[in-house]
């Protein structure tokens, strides 16, 4: 294994770092002001948002995370790790100042891999321009969609057309005002096996029939580092056959293949997440006096900040090596390390972030700082792009497979 950095991952690690502890740090405190003047937050396009972009591809920071050497910046997993994790400092505002945030990450390589190119055209090069969003419509509130196969929702073919009936929800990305696609996911074989019936459709937001019916908030927060969630009823939603992404029946491969890299950018955005707690700790430690002595000379709270710093190291390490293998061996190569870094990192980093609240005590559950939207963003990768119980069986059953006895022959 070698995570060596290359000398252009160190110079974009030193410019991101520069860009978001500068400038998106101190944007933070205007993104909230204008939103709070907003009169739909959830739909509010924030100026100061516009200002970062304009910024960020200035500086070159743009599309980093699609390795995809025509669409993206060329980069692979393990150079992009780092600067995933300086991003996630601060979640909301410098993943999306770069273009590199969650649902249209993995909607763009969706695209790129296996668009058309009249869909490429379309839709993807907007995205990549920053000048739509889109939304990754899966989940459903009938069936338990932690298995993925229990997906309901219809997509039933009508001509030269594709008629959508269902309901969704947790659909990320479809309450932010730019946008425009939503990539759905439905039944189109429902007597094929049950990992061949499946499709996704490409679905312009204002087609007649889309209709969204609510925002499903994140412990009372619009969970706006993923544009907000939405409940939607498509009722006879029609559009025409060359909206198939992909191969029909293919709907189940793609979502899978789609959501190995979005996991590994979660984790490793929750990293930064949880480095930023540990700076917020130690500073809060050294200046908080406490039966007469500084936090920091108390002995629990020393064991706090050690055990943090030993468990995000462990944490980056196992990240590091499923980016390693995702650049060697392929998706399907790192899928252990996926699953693993999904249950380890969310827990790891939401103790950190326990820590760090108990530490700054009453203010720590405040908005006076990130601690609490970030401990509910740990909290809900738990569950997003997959329960830890279904990763865990994934890690089991693939251990397992190796020391499994062939049958005995038949006498």
């Amino acid at each position: 294994m070698d995570f060596a950095t290359t000398g252009r991952t160190l110079e974009l690690m030193a410019e991101v770092e520069d860009f978001v502890k500068n400038r998106v740090l101190a944007a933070e405190a205007v993104l909230a002001e204008q939103v709070a003047g907003a009169a739909d937050p959830y739909r509010f396009e924030a100026p100061i948002k516009d200002e970062l972009r304009r910024e960020a591809r200035g500086r070159g920071l743009w599309n980093l995370f699609l390795p995809h050497p025509r669409w993206g910046a060329g980069l692979t997993n393990l150079e992009y790790a780092p600067l995933a994790e300086i991003s996630g400092w601060s979640p909301e505002l410098a993943p999306e100042a770069m273009n590199c945030s969650a649902p249209d990450t993995g909607n763009m390589e969706l695209l790129a891999l296996v668009g058309t190119p009249p869909q490429q055209d379309r839709w993807l090069v907007p995205l990549l321009e920053g000048e739509i969003r889109s939304c990754f419509s899966m989940t459903e509130p009938a069936v338990a969609s932690s298995d993925a196969s229990n997906i309901a929702t219809r997509i039933e073919r009508d001509g030269d057309d594709y008629v959508i009936n269902g309901r969704k929800w947790w659909s990320s990305g479809a309450m932010r005002g730019r946008c425009e696609l939503l990539v759905v996911m439905g039944v189109t074989d429902p007597g094929a096996d049950r990992h061949r019936r499946h499709s996704m459709v490409l679905v312009p937001r204002d087609t007649p029939g889309v209709c969204i019916v609510r925002s499903t908030t994140v412990f009372g927060y619009r969970h706006a580092s993923v544009g907000g969630h939405a409940e939607i009823v498509y009722e006879d939603v029609r559009v025409p056959i060359e909206n198939l992404l992909g191969q029909e029946g293919g709907g189940f491969a793609a979502a899978q293949a789609r959501l190995g890299p979005g996991r590994i950018h979660h984790c490793m955005r929750l990293i930064g997440q949880a480095e930023r707690a540990l700076e917020l700790m130690c500073r809060r430690a050294n200046e908080r006096v406490a039966f007469g002595k500084r936090l920091a000379d108390q002995g629990s709270v020393q064991q706090w900040i050690a055990d943090s710093r030993i468990e995000i190291e462990q944490v980056r390490l196992l990240v590091l090596k499923t980016a390693w293998l995702m650049d060697t061996v392929g998706v399907q190569g790192a899928r252990t390390e996926i699953a693993a870094i999904k249950v380890a990192v969310p827990s790891t980093v939401a103790r950190v972030l326990d820590r760090a609240i108990q530490t700054f005590g009453a203010a720590g559950v405040s908005e006076d700082v990130p601690l609490a939207h970030f401990y509910s963003e740990a909290r809900y990768l738990r569950i997003g792009d997959g329960p830890d119980e279904v990763h865990r069986q994934t890690v089991a059953r693939r251990e397992l497979r190796k020391y499994e006895q062939p049958p005995a022959p038949a006498r």
